[in-house]
This record gives C-alpha cells, sequence and structure tokens, in this order.
C-alpha cells in the first residue's frame, strides 16, 4: 500500500501544479464606445437633420460673393458668428488679419486676326494682377504652349508682345486635383517670368476640366524685384483652342483694357468658434475658407467646407457628446487672394503655444466623400489606420494619401498632424474659380455624407488620441 501511495501521490501531485500553471484567462475588455453605433448615430443625426445645406443656401444666396476686404465678406463674418453660435459653439471670436485689398473693376479683351475687325473674348483678371490704368494695350499675341519653347524664345521675339498659354489640364490623369497641380505650378503661368523675357501681357488657357467657354479665375504673384509688373488674364477653353488655330494662320492683335488695381491692405477677420473640452484644452482644429471670388457665390469653393464645420459642431451638441479635447471652427480670410488668414492663425498658434492635436480640412467641394489623406508622421498614420473598417459602409476608403493642401497647410511647420477629406473630384474644376460654382450645383446628400465622415474622424481623434 505504501509502495502504491509512493508511485500514486507524486503522479496526483505533479498533475496538481501542472494544472495551477495554467494561465487564467482574463476577460476580454469592454470597449467604452462601440464604434459601429456611435458612427450610425452620428449618420442618422446628420442625414436626417443635418442643416448644412439650408446653411450653404444662406450663405451663397442670402450672402452671396465674399472677397475679400469688401462688404460681402464683412456680411460673411456676421452670418459666420450667428452659425456658429447656433452650432453650439461656447466661445466664437474674430481674429484680426491684414489682408490685401484689390479691385477688379472694368475688364475687356478683343483680338483682331489679320485686317479684320476686333472680336470680344470673354475673360477674368488674374486676382492681385496689375491693370492697363484704363487704356488700351494692343500687342501682337505670340502663341507658347511650354516651358522649353519660351526658354528657346529670345528676348527680341518676346519683346512687346503679349504671351499667350494654351496649356490645358492634362485629361489622361484621373486624379483632377494631381493634373490641376502640375498645370498650376508650371512657370509658363507666371507674370514674372514672362515680364522678365520683355512681354506686356499674359493670356492663359483656363484650368478647368469643362469644354465650355467660361473663364476659371486664378491669383498672379510677382517677384519682389519685378521691374514691371504686367496684367495677366484668363479666358475659356473654347476662345483658347480657336485664338490658337487663329495664331497658327495669321498674325493676331490683343486690345487688353484693365482699370484693375491695389490698394494697400485692410484690416479683415478669420472667425472662430470652439466647443470646449471636457478633458483638456488641446484642440481639434477643423478649417474652411470663408472668402469667395469676388464673382463667385462659392458654394463647393468652399461654402461646402464651412457649412460641414458647422455641421461638425451641431452634431456633437446634437447627440450629447462630452468631448475631451477642445473642438474648434475656423474660417479662414482671404484664402482665394494671398493667404493672409491661414497665416495669421499659424502664427497665434506658435506664439500661444497652443497643443494642437490635429487639423482637419475641407476644401475640394461638397461632392460624396472618399477618403482622408494623412500629412502626418508614419507612427501616427498607423494610429488611424486600424479605423478604416468604420468607415467602409460609408463609401470612405482612401486613406494613402499624405498631403494637405488647403489653409491648414502652415500649421504642418508647428508639427500639427494633417487630415485633409478627399472626395470625388471628377466634376470640382468643371466650377472651380468660376461663376458656374454655385448652389444649385450641390448635391444635398453628398454634402451631408462629408459632414457625417468629418463628424465620425473627430470623433474617433477626440476618444482615441
Amino acid at each position: 500500500m505504501k509502495k502504491f501511495l509512493l508511485i500514486i501521490f507524486p503522479l496526483f501531485l505533479s498533475g496538481f501544479l501542472f494544472a495551477q500553471k495554467k494561465p487564467v484567462k482574463k476577460p476580454k475588455p469592454i470597449p467604452k464606445f462601440n464604434y459601429i453605433d456611435e458612427f450610425k448615430k452620428i449618420s442618422d443625426e446628420i442625414l436626417t437633420n443635418g442643416t448644412a445645406y439650408d446653411n450653404l443656401g444662406e450663405l451663397t444666396k442670402g450672402v452671396g460673393p465674399r472677397f475679400s476686404a469688401t462688404p460681402g465678406y464683412a456680411k460673411a463674418t456676421e452670418w459666420a458668428e450667428k452659425n456658429l453660435k447656433e452650432a453650439g459653439a461656447g466661445n466664437i471670436w474674430k481674429q484680426e488679419v491684414r489682408v490685401p485689398v484689390w479691385i477688379r473693376g472694368k475688364e475687356s479683351l478683343q483680338i483682331k486676326a489679320g485686317n479684320g475687325e476686333w472680336k470680344s473674348i470673354r475673360m477674368l483678371s488674374f486676382g492681385n494682377s496689375e491693370g492697363t490704368g484704363g487704356k488700351d494695350m494692343i500687342y501682337d499675341i505670340l502663341l507658347v504652349n511650354d516651358i522649353q519653347e519660351l526658354v528657346n524664345l529670345s528676348g527680341a521675339q518676346v519683346k512687346d508682345k503679349i504671351i499667350f498659354v494654351n496649356y490645358p489640364i492634362d485629361q489622361k490623369i484621373v486624379s483632377t486635383v494631381d493634373s490641376y497641380l502640375i498645370a498650376a505650378k508650371s512657370k509658363l503661368l507666371s507674370a514674372s517670368v514672362i515680364g522678365k523675357k520683355g512681354a506686356r501681357g499674359l493670356i492663359i488657357r483656363s484650368l478647368t476640366t469643362a469644354s465650355d467657354d467660361i473663364p476659371h479665375a486664378k491669383q498672379i504673384y510677382y517677384e519682389p524685384d519685378d521691374k514691371v509688373k504686367i496684367p495677366a488674364v484668363t479666358i475659356g477653353v473654347k476662345s483658347a483652342d480657336e485664338l490658337e488655330k487663329l495664331l497658327k494662320k495669321q498674325t493676331v492683335k490683343a486690345k487688353l483694357n484693365m482699370t484693375a488695381e491695389s490698394k494697400g491692405e485692410a484690416i479683415s477677420h478669420n472667425i472662430i468658434g470652439e466647443i470646449p473640452g471636457k478633458k483638456d484644452a488641446k484642440v481639434i482644429v477643423l478649417g474652411a475658407q470663408l472668402d469667395s471670388w469676388d464673382f463667385a457665390e462659392g458654394a463647393h469653393d468652399d461654402g461646402s467646407g464651412v457649412v460641414q464645420c458647422l455641421e461638425v459642431l451641431r452634431t456633437f451638441k446634437a447627440l450629447g457628446y462630452d468631448n475631451n479635447h477642445t473642438i474648434r471652427v475656423v474660417l479662414y480670410a482671404n484664402s482665394e487672394n494671398g493667404g493672409q488668414g491661414r497665416e495669421a492663425y499659424a502664427a497665434q498658434v506658435k506664439k500661444k503655444e497652443e497643443k494642437h492635436i490635429i487639423a482637419l480640412g475641407s476644401d475640394s467641394g461638397g461632392y460624396s466623400p472618399r477618403g482622408f489623406s494623412l500629412d502626418m508622421s508614419p507612427q501616427r498614420r498607423r494610429l488611424i489606420f486600424p479605423w478604416k473598417e468604420y468607415f467602409l459602409p460609408y463609401g470612405v476608403y482612401d486613406f494613402d494619401q499624405t498631403y494637405a493642401i488647403q489653409d491648414i497647410a502652415p500649421l504642418k511647420k508647428l508639427d500639427i498632424p494633417l487630415i485633409e477629406m478627399v472626395v470625388d473630384t471628377q466634376r470640382y474644376f468643371d466650377y472651380h474659380h468660376s461663376e458656374k460654382d454655385t448652389f444649385d450645383k450641390v448635391n444635398k446628400r453628398e454634402l451631408l455624407l462629408g459632414a457625417v465622415v468629418m463628424t465620425q474622424m473627430v470623433f474617433m481623434i477626440d476618444k482615441n488620441w
């Protein structure tokens, strides 16, 4: 019996000890939020009760064009303050910004082929362009299609000519944003480069994906050492193609008359509103430009972004979310013809040493959302990637882009992570910077869906960062 126990007892003991070494399974932590459900709450609230579309109607039709340093922009700031309050912002204030005062005035462009009659061409002066002093400027037109052709031209060939650049957006590039930026950055469109060659003026083909004859505005930049600041204008694509055909057959003259002029600077304002954080004062900032061109309602550019930012605040308030961090909306002044608003805000953040968790911008139109461009460190990007599964049901799948080129861009110098909402932009440059950028071009559901995913992204950052 003793021998039996001596054999059995060690086996029993070893089994007992072995059993004790088995790890105890810990219960899985219960997540504080069911993100699928929270995403649906946000979506349901905005798609059924969202006010963004009605607000856009007020801004575009009630306020109208809101160019910097004009009564229209002043009216827009009053509208913005009122709507920030209604959206739930607790703190609202104006930030002073010095902006350029530029007046378009009267403008006209006529062309004459050979000994024919003068024919009027639809045109727009470049923003901030010098004018002709209200006098007719008459010179021969010289066609240039690429930068190498311009480089090869001698000063004698360019001197006293109005240079016409028929440089289209590359339609083969699927991303219209990429095709626009490639064209817009060309030195062919620089009045300074062409002026230094001895030219008297610049005419460019509008940077648009449309095939109509509506001119699209652009801002001009002059170099500090420019001895002469030549006038610059843009024309529609149909007129551009017709003009090139004429120039290949015969001499064509242009008669340009512009009273455009710059009149120093004036004080304008960024409009800022926020919901203070319950946990800390760290800031999640949402940005959009409040101004538009002087002839445009600016519905897609960027009235859509303005009302989407307001909708984020309204939704947090409507759903009773207690945000951990401060959620701030900045509506920037002077985005179209200077960018002083964005620079002023970034300077203020630096001076006050305000901690910003992230900056999210919307300035690509009120189209269907497709993703978010993450302009931040790889480590930060990896924190957002796992959230993709929650966004997929809302048509948002593109998290691979890494640029932010809107009014939030100066904050990158302060090491603040940037996010830019990516939308389907195939129609955006049909209307961009033109008189066609009107309220009726915006689809209500697409606009609201953009607000949905912006709110969802802010929610995720606020609860996880």
